[in-house]
């Protein structure tokens, strides 16, 4: 069964995307990890072959910010829009269904976002009406749908340790059928960077270096 796959994603560029990374590796640094993790989780979308692939972007997809990423061939894309992060996600979802039979909304915040795990959320997807990745900081990296309810998103707490177990209770208000999936690990403080996979951390502690040899 067809699965359309919506990707949301900040133009990876300094100062915009990571910003709470940039502590740890400054703006360069947090932007060029932004860059490794969106390229990284559009080839697990377009590998997973589960359906459409959408890259839903902030700022538009014409925007300067956008000029030099490099994006794969046969994606679609569309503009986030106006609005929280629920309003951005809510309008996606609920067009992302009007053609589609199932949805799964992702970032590109987690690593381990993997063609696999795609491929077996949309599987699971079919003997019921949602499924939630939640991470291990209290949101979630990857929402499943079948069906479409605006409670889901708005009035939600975002960026906060409360949005999985709220989305959670919200579905079995509404009486759906919902899978939970393993429990994922996200990249959004410094202190996540523990868990980027081991080459992705020694290329940025290389570049962070080469930066630091060129200001000195």
């Amino acid at each position: 069964m067809s699965t359309r796959i919506i990707i949301f994603a900040k133009a990876p560029v300094a100062e915009l995307a990571k910003t709470r990374l940039i502590p740890a590796l400054g703006a360069d640094g947090a932007a060029n990890l932004a860059r490794r993790m969106l390229s990284s989780t559009l080839h697990a979308a377009m590998s997973a072959n589960t359906g459409p692939v959408e890259l839903c972007m902030t700022p538009a997809p014409n925007a300067i910010e956008w000029r030099h990423v490099p994006l794969p061939a046969g994606i679609e894309l569309s503009d986030q829009g106006e609005g929280d992060l629920g309003s951005r996600m809510a309008r996606a979802a609920r067009r992302g269904l009007l053609n589609n039979k199932q949805v799964l909304l992702i970032g590109t915040d987690c690593p381990h976002i993997s063609p696999a795990l795609l491929r077996q959320a949309a599987k699971r997807l079919t003997a019921h009406d949602a499924l939630l990745h939640p991470t291990m900081d209290g949101g979630y990296a990857l929402l499943g749908l079948r069906r479409f309810h605006v409670s889901l998103f708005e009035h939600m707490p975002w960026s906060t340790d409360r949005v999985a177990k709220l989305t959670l209770a919200r579905i079995a208000h509404l009486g759906w059928r919902c899978k939970l999936g393993e429990r994922l690990q996200d990249i959004d403080e410094p202190n996540d960077l523990f868990w980027l996979p081991a080459a992705w951390a020694a290329a940025l502690h290389s570049r962070k270096e080469a930066s630091h040899d060129v200001r000195v």
